[in-house]
């Protein structure tokens, strides 16, 4: 019997021992296809899924090679009933083809009359379909690609889309040549990207997902709309293609709150695309503004709800999304995978971090214990009010001002979540701070001194999270969050990965009221970085010493 760190249950579940000299090499490979649900100490444990298979195959990965990771390294055999539930599920992807006829139309094939026969009787799919020319297809209303490639996932049976896609106007883009290269992951993204039509590329933060876009661009050659999470998003994404393509500043359009530019190339943020006046979307004709040949979706995994919808009005129009992780927290993974496209490329975290290319980090959870009247508070509290008193408890603030003390010298980011403890963070650290309230320009001129090292301590709300270039940022210190938000806290990590010309390793401390909800959702937030490899030391906050 093999000795392996996996043990595969019946259930679909598969646990992985962490202390196994095996874990790393199965943990690297099962990732592919399975879905971290808790990571305690000693047995991790993973769920496969539909989704998971399903955006494993679309990447290139077949049942065989899934189910020779499980028997390589499960100690037991794998149960029969997962081998075949596996190869069926994964069977079950491009058995629907979403394609062009001859006349232009568009039309659903199959070659397995059962399928076909199933899914045109679903009475949510039924309305789209409007002719059944042959007994192998049906003719899809043209304005329905979108929608009912979100209702065949929904009952089992993803289609793969191939009905091809609008050329755009084309528009010269070409990568700048002025010492510099896509690194080989970068470029494998854009290659498999270019082949596949439209989908998701996953990269760790700080491993240039900026980079694949513009190379993707430069593959393309086209009229381009890139959706961003904020202004300040926009704008380094502009200096980046400034930078590393031969675009001009006249050829870059930024489209905000701010300023309504349209170019061959236009930058816009989710919150104008979604903004509302009398109840409607008010800026939707910038999705027909030009003849886009390219959609680029920023931080895809934030995608609000309200452009999915509008999404699925754009499925002719190639679409590319970037993110450092799939995990939503609102459960609509199905939605990226029907309306932006499945998983094209993914490179693991630590792979990238073995190469050099993104530096490496150290996670700690520090647990402070509340003091006897704030613990009697807590206790007293409705269970609505129990997380922000626990994630604000006052005893925080002098473990932040140790672990400032401890890291002297090092560019530091104190992130917290209620703007009341980001005022009192900043008097007591008597540093500067960033909230949503802070205006663009004075937050870009904050980012600049702290990138430059004017500026040693920063405190920021959760608009730092995404998209923000601070690549001497060495220490982090977590003081609180979105609840149990996976995305969050692989994006705050994220913030220390660029690599530094200081050299220091990466310090990422969470700050975690002890026997609190702060705990419990921390070990869900932590899910995710530990899927990737990275473990978390737990430290007593009364240990802690400037």
């Amino acid at each position: 019997m093999a000795d392996g760190p996996l043990i595969v249950q019946s259930d679909r579940t598969v646990l992985l021992e962490v202390a196994h000299p095996d874990a790393e090499s199965a943990r690297h490979e099962l990732a592919i296809f399975a879905e971290l649900e808790r990571a305690p100490e000693h047995i991790h444990t993973y769920r496969i899924t539909r989704l998971g298979l399903w955006n494993a195959r679309a990447a290139g990965h077949d049942a065989d090679d899934m189910l020779a990771t499980l028997d390589r390294w499960s100690r037991f055999p794998v149960p029969p009933s997962v081998s075949i539930d596996i190869a069926e599920t994964v069977g079950r992807y491009g058995r629907l083809v979403i394609e062009r006829n001859d006349d232009g139309e568009l039309v659903l094939r199959s070659t397995d009359a059962a399928v076909l026969a199933e899914v045109s009787r679903n009475k949510r799919i039924q309305p789209l379909l409007i002719g059944h020319p042959s007994p192998d297809t049906f003719v899809v209303d043209a304005w329905a690609r979108g929608h009912i490639k979100q209702e065949l996932l929904k009952i089992g049976w993803p289609a793969e889309d191939l009905a091809g896609y609008t050329p755009g106007t084309p528009h010269p883009i070409d990568l700048a040549e002025n010492g510099w290269n896509l690194r080989p992951y970068q470029r494998q993204a854009v290659d498999i990207f270019s082949d596949g039509g439209s989908g998701v590329v996953v990269l760790p933060c700080g491993a240039g997902k900026t980079l694949v876009g513009a190379g993707a661009m430069a593959a393309t050659k086209t009229t381009t709309l890139i959706l961003v999470t904020n202004t300040v998003s926009a704008r380094q994404w502009r200096d980046e293609l400034l930078k590393r393509t031969s675009l001009t500043a006249e050829e870059i359009g930024e489209y905000s709150g701010q300023s309504k530019e349209i170019k061959p190339v236009t930058i816009a943020t989710y919150q104008i695309l979604t903004a509302k006046r009398k109840g409607q979307y008010a800026h939707l004709a910038l999705l027909d503004a030009l003849d886009w040949g390219l959609i680029v979706y920023d931080e895809v995994h934030l995608l609000p709800a309200p452009v999915f919808k509008l999404t699925a009005d754009l499925q002719a129009r190639r679409r590319l999304g970037l993110t450092a992780t799939l995990v939503r927290e609102d459960g609509r993974e199905g939605d990226v995978f029907s309306l932006i496209g499945p998983k094209r490329f993914d490179a693991p975290w630590k792979e990238i971090e073995a190469q050099g290319f993104i530096s490496p980090a150290i996670c700690y959870e520090v647990r402070v214990d509340l003091p006897a009247g704030d613990r009697l508070e807590y206790a007293a509290a409705a269970d609505e009010d129990r997380y922000r008193l626990a994630a604000t408890a006052p005893a925080k603030i002098g473990v932040v001002r140790r672990l400032v003390e401890r890291h002297a010298g090092e560019q530091i980011l104190v992130i917290g979540q209620y703007l009341d403890q980001i005022d009192i963070l900043a008097e007591a650290l008597d540093a500067p701070k960033i909230t949503g309230a802070t205006p663009v320009d004075e937050r870009e001129q904050l980012y600049q001194a702290f990138r430059v090292g004017e500026i040693s301590v920063l405190v920021v709300s959760k608009v730092a999270n995404f998209s923000i270039d601070l690549p001497e940022a060495s220490v982090a210190i977590q003081v609180s969050g979105s609840f149990g938000s996976r995305q969050e806290e692989a994006q705050r990590l994220g913030r220390l990965l660029r690599p530094k010309e200081s050299g220091h390793t990466a310090s990422f401390y969470t700050l975690i009221a002890r026997d609190t909800v702060d705990q419990d959702f921390a070990q869900n937030r932590q899910r995710f970085l530990a899927e990737q490899g990275y473990a978390y030391t737990i430290l007593d906050a009364d240990g802690i010493a400037a």
